[in-house]
């Protein structure tokens, strides 16, 4: 079986290495990140295997992780993007609306990206989301590609952790 850091995962889906990652560093007593389940409302049930066959969406979902790390409240997204362009529309109004109020709140809110044809997983900052969020609801470009971003932001692995985001979170926490 390959290693967590091993090129053996990569068809492994993004919230499902967070999720690997969330828990090594619940087991390292590092952080408690937990994904936020997506409200359903059952519509049909198959009587014989007691499963859901059809349901619609309860309500809008805010973000798909929230938790504490070393006292700090985060809240964050993961997204996958296919080429180097990342559009904008990929996050709706109502996510960005949460971060808001979540960082008001002395939160840190922020996105992992995966860009698949690259295979580097990335830290969007919320300021730099703001900053492109606003940018394209001015007129301008309504996605932004990877080389816009900072490099420094970009998540390795490290110690056995896939998507090893804490580094990125404390270069965001100590730059603002």
């Amino acid at each position: 079986m390959p290693s967590w850091n091993s090129r053996g995962l990569r068809g492994s889906s993004l919230e499902e290495l967070i999720n690997l990652t969330n828990e090594k560093y619940r087991e390292k007593k590092l952080a408690l990140v937990q994904k936020v389940p997506t409200p359903i409302k059952p519509v049909a049930i198959d009587q014989a295997t007691r499963r859901i066959t059809s349901a619609y969406f309860e309500q809008k979902s805010t973000v798909d992780y929230i938790g504490v790390i070393q006292g700090i409240p985060v809240c964050f997204d993961a997204k996958e993007c296919s080429g180097d362009r990342f559009p904008l529309q990929n996050i709706h109004p109502h996510q960005i609306e949460f971060m808001k109020d979540f960082e008001a709140q002395d939160g840190v809110a922020f996105l992992i990206i995966y860009f698949s044809k690259l295979d580097i997983y990335y830290y969007l900052t919320f300021a730099k989301l703001i900053e492109l969020w606003t940018n394209a609801e001015n007129g301008g470009k309504k996605s932004f590609t990877y080389e816009q971003l900072e490099p420094e932001y970009q998540i390795s692995p490290h110690n056995g952790v896939f998507v090893h985001y804490l580094e990125t979170l404390q270069r965001d926490i100590n730059e603002r």
